[in-house]
């Protein structure tokens, strides 16, 4: 299974925070990841987005399919995250579009064991992957990388 943990990107400052939408510099933040990842992205992945304005544009700019998820929401635990992937047992791909300091944690807990606060940069995504190798599982990090890097 892959899981794909992408940030969303630059938001407008302000109240409520559900209801921030993305600067200019968000837009295209958005539209430069959704490139490079529609160039490795396998067929039908499994997109969960938080219901947060600036999560949903920024997966919109993927141009696929989604789903709106309030386990991947402001505020959500590492765990609800890991829970509504359904990792490891999913199979396929599954990107998350959510928020930090979750995002952070889910990455420290997959790789580490422990949920930790690692930062996410804006728009950026970490793409992690769970494999078997000499008849044990482990977590792979594929990539991490920022929309100033595509």
């Amino acid at each position: 299974m892959d899981l794909i943990l992408w940030r969303h990107a630059e938001a407008e400052d302000g109240v409520p925070d559900g209801e921030r939408a993305l600067t200019k510099k968000g837009r295209k933040q958005a539209a430069a990841m959704a490139a490079w990842l529609n160039e490795r992205l396998p067929k039908r992945p499994r997109i969960l987005v938080s219901p947060a304005v600036r999560a949903q544009q920024t997966a919109a700019a993927l141009e696929q399919p989604f789903a709106t998820a309030r386990e991947v929401a402001v505020g959500a635990s590492a765990a609800q995250i890991v829970k509504a992937a359904e990792w490891p047992a999913a199979g396929g791909t599954v990107v998350i579009v959510g928020h930090q300091p979750t995002l952070g944690r889910v990455a420290a807990l997959l790789l580490t064991g422990a949920e930790a606060d690692w930062s996410i940069k804006k728009g950026a995504l970490w793409w992690l992957s769970r494999r078997a190798r000499d008849g044990a599982e482990e977590v792979v990090l594929r990539t991490v990388i920022g929309p100033d890097l595509v």
